[in-house]
């Protein structure tokens, strides 16, 4: 076998507070958070000279995790536009299973969120939406419908 799961995904940001915050708001639970600096993740991510404050969440069923990284030095480095549209090149959201997306939106929204578009039902299986959080973070909200 080639993978055993996916472990997380990576989000590098500039208020760790604000997005952390945003994350739990969501239902996601901070497993931990430290500084992490040193040669050997200097090695792991090819930059000299490395100091960052990392916070790890986990979704309640302890399965999906979201890692945020907070550059101390060097200082992280903006390569796009902050509120990119769905077609540019890169990841562009990552998706959560919501039992209320209504709900979910209105608490984001308490965080700065936004809809991105609308939130739209797909056949009888979801409603769907995306949202525009902190630092431009969208993720994807969806709601099985029973």
């Amino acid at each position: 076998m080639a993978i055993q799961r996916m472990d997380n995904v990576l989000i590098v940001v500039e208020d760790l507070d604000a997005v952390i915050a945003f994350f739990v708001e969501l239902g996601m639970e901070v497993e931990g958070r430290g500084p992490v600096e040193g040669r050997w993740v200097e090695r792991v991510i090819g930059i000299d000279d490395v100091r960052q404050e990392v916070a790890m969440l986990r979704t309640p069923d302890g399965h999906g995790k979201v890692e945020l990284a907070m550059f101390h030095r060097p200082a992280a480095i903006i390569t796009a536009p902050r509120d990119a549209p769905a077609n540019t090149l890169g990841i562009r959201r990552i998706m959560f299973a919501v039992d209320d997306i209504e709900d979910v939106v209105a608490r984001l929204r308490g965080h700065g969120a936004e809809l991105v578009g609308e939130v739209e039902r797909y056949e009888d299986i979801f409603r769907l939406c995306y949202v525009r959080g902190p630092e431009g973070i969208v993720v994807g909200l969806a709601e099985q419908l029973r």
